[in-house]
């Protein structure tokens, strides 16, 4: 198992929260790579995607199917610009490449934010470090563990 997953493995251990994580033999770095893989629907599958906000990264959970509104999310974080981080700066702060960036266990300690769209399904997926491994996770559990404040921050 990579060492990236590992970490997001140990993540959850030490909160005493159970995740399996799978392995893909292909990649599922798209929402709609792991939807298919995994037979569900695009909207279960959660996005880790990093933005720049006034030059500060953020993580925002956001579901598969929807795009975050930016226009929203500078307003959450009271920034006059807000930008997508580009894969060098994603990787450096979170420890991860951009589609596997999980929504926990970052290598810098980011203010999260999650989607509320997210928290209208069962279940969600999410990356576990890689671009071939998911797990699976109730979308409150996923909250309470990250610590992200729950936002409305997308669009359809």
């Amino acid at each position: 198992m990579a060492d990236a997953t590992a970490r997001v493995r140990h993540f959850f251990a030490e909160r005493n929260v159970h995740v399996e994580i799978q392995t893909f033999d292909a990649s599922v770095h798209t929402a709609q790579q792991a939807a298919q893989a995994l037979r569900t629907e695009v909207r279960n599958i959660v996005k880790s995607l990093v933005f720049e906000a006034d030059s500060q990264p953020v993580l925002v959970l956001c579901s598969g199917d929807r795009r975050v509104d930016t226009a929203r999310l500078a307003t959450l974080c009271a920034a006059r610009q807000v930008r997508q981080a580009s894969a060098e700066r994603t990787k450096s702060v979170t420890g991860y490449s951009i589609g596997g960036v999980p929504p926990v266990a970052h290598a810098t300690t980011l203010p999260i934010f999650m989607d509320q769209e997210l928290l209208t399904c069962e279940v969600v997926y999410a990356a576990a470090g890689t671009a071939r491994t998911l797990f699976a996770i109730a979308p409150q559990a996923l909250r309470d563990a990250s610590g992200a404040r729950v936002v409305n921050v997308s669009e359809a």
